[in-house]
Order: structure tokens, then C-alpha cells, then sequence
């Protein structure tokens, strides 16, 4: 649950670098919460479960956007590489590139040089 609430911390930023079980935890949290809201508001018969299911997939649209571009960032591709079909399901899927990029550290710790360049320098 921590990694769902890291990415709504994270509203709408579209800056840095998000790992995989980060999009993939969140992704499957946002799930099973919408589909609880359906299926109770057509057990109940209660249009106002609908509603707020729509209501909330709708508020985190954002943060899922966001958390795919960060994502992948990760890989060392532009945020708009989503919007080609496919190829973006295999971005997500996709180990993260080691080290540093454009888009900041490697967020798994795997080759960032920056804990090293700044051993003596204090």
C-alpha cells in the first residue's frame, strides 16, 4: 500500500524516475479499488458506487499518468513514448537503466556514481 500512496504524494510529477513494482503496485491497487467500487454499486443497485467509481478513476488519472512518465523515464525514455501503442507496454515492463540519466538517479541504487564522487569532498 506504501507504493500506491508514494504515487499519490507524487499528484501530478512528472519529473524523476519511478521503478516498476512503484507503476505495477500502483497500477494494481487502482484496479482492484475501482472495480470494488463497480461491483458493489451494481450488487447494491446503488448508481451513487457507480458514480464515485467514475469519480475516482477519473482522480487518478493523474497520478497514473505521471507515474508512467516517470516510469519511463526510468528506462531512459521521453515521458511521450507512451502514447505509442504497445511499445509502452513493453517500456513498463522493462528493467531499469543503470545509473544516472537525464531524469535523475536509478532509483534501485544499481550504478549511480553520485554516493562515490562525493566521498571526500565534505
Amino acid at each position: 500500500m506504501n507504493w500506491y500512496l508514494k504515487v499519490l504524494k507524487q499528484y501530478a510529477d512528472f519529473k524523476g524516475r519511478a521503478r516498476r513494482k512503484e507503476y505495477w503496485m500502483f497500477f494494481l491497487f487502482n484496479i482492484l479499488i475501482s472495480y470494488a467500487l463497480l461491483f458493489l454499486g451494481i450488487l447494491l443497485e446503488s448508481g451513487l458506487l457507480s458514480t464515485l467509481s467514475t469519480i475516482y478513476s477519473l482522480a487518478v488519472f493523474l497520478p497514473g499518468l505521471a507515474v508512467g512518465v516517470r516510469r519511463v523515464h526510468d528506462v531512459g525514455k521521453s515521458g511521450w513514448y507512451l502514447l505509442i501503442p504497445f511499445y509502452n507496454i513493453y517500456l513498463v515492463c522493462s528493467d531499469s537503466e543503470p545509473g544516472t540519466n537525464n531524469w535523475g538517479d536509478n532509483p534501485k541504487g544499481i550504478g549511480n556514481d553520485s554516493v562515490i564522487d562525493a566521498i571526500g569532498t565534505e
